[in-house]
């Protein structure tokens, strides 16, 4: 695959269809791959008329890592924060969003379609508003706004993003990944570990970069309520959440769509904080919604 320079970095990325195809630019989550956007979606989204580009963050896969950055540990963050002082973070969401405007750039690309999952679609979320020129139609699905009056997480959920691997080797971290993903699974989808595991496994032999994720995480704190940037958000949006997320809950969708102008709020029965084969048609009717208003403003 190949890797772009974007906003001082190298950002490793790669494109699915044709050039005539209407950019699509999807942004993965907290410490997931550009591997995590499934193949079969993809193809999907190709035979819709997208060109669709799929990206590894900052600090996380093949993209450039922020180790040589002295990053201040989760306790630092939160201290500083709660006596509203600077917690040092490394980057915030709004760098990672200059990234994404930036791969645009380097790809020659004025204008996408952006779709963005938890932390990527809050990155999406700071892209449609620091870039507007940019961003055709957003698709937001299970993030929030950072707004400290949503629910957290639950304590299951806050429990596995917290926790670390009993060992490092290539097992261990796997069976780490799938227990994770179980604890945030839809539960009317549940994962099968038969399918799930190997697909963790190739990412973990792709990269591991466990301080990637932490500084991911610190960037996601650190930028704190985001409500008055979103509020400028003009592009059409359609908000896409699980109603059983026990990670970002439900919660977190209303209040993003609250906050954007005009966005549609879309909740899932059953829906978890993943986006299982089952949600793939209701994920691309919400991309086709966002997309079609947005061709009508034009």
């Amino acid at each position: 695959m190949p890797k772009a320079p974007a906003n001082g970095i190298e950002i490793e990325y790669e494109t699915f269809g044709p050039e005539t195809g209407e950019p699509l630019l999807l942004i993965m989550g907290l410490g997931q791959q550009l591997t995590r956007w499934p193949v079969s979606l993809i193809d999907r989204l190709v035979d819709e008329g997208f060109r669709v580009v799929r990206f590894d963050n900052r600090d996380i896969g093949l993209s450039t890592g922020f180790d040589q950055v002295v990053t201040p540990d989760l306790p630092t963050v939160f201290g500083a924060l709660a006596n509203g002082q600077d917690p040092g973070a490394p980057y915030l969401l709004a760098d990672m969003a200059d990234d994404a405007a930036g791969l645009l750039d380097a790809l020659g690309i004025a204008r996408a379609h952006v779709a963005g999952v938890s932390m990527g679609g809050m990155i999406g979320q700071m892209l449609a508003a620091r870039h507007p020129e940019k961003v055709l139609s957003l698709v937001s699905v299970m993030s929030t706004t950072g707004n400290p009056a949503v629910p957290p997480a639950s304590p299951e959920a806050q429990a596995v993003l917290f926790a670390r691997p009993a060992a490092t080797d290539l097992d261990s971290l796997t069976e780490h990944a799938l227990k994770a993903q179980i604890a945030i699974q839809s539960p009317a989808w549940p994962v099968d570990p038969r399918t799930e595991r190997p697909l963790l496994r190739a990412a973990i032999q792709r990269a591991y970069h466990p301080a990637g994720v932490l500084r991911q995480m610190i960037a996601v704190i650190a930028s704190g309520d985001r409500r008055e940037a979103l509020k400028t958000i003009a592009a059409p949006t359609v908000v896409l959440h699980g109603a059983d997320d026990p990670l970002v809950r439900v919660e977190g969708g209303q209040d993003t769509a609250a906050t954007i102008p005009g966005a549609e709020l879309r909740i899932i029965d059953g829906m978890g904080h993943d986006l299982p084969a089952a949600v793939h048609d209701a994920f691309i009717d919400a991309v086709n919604t966002a997309a079609a208003r947005a061709r009508q403003l034009a």
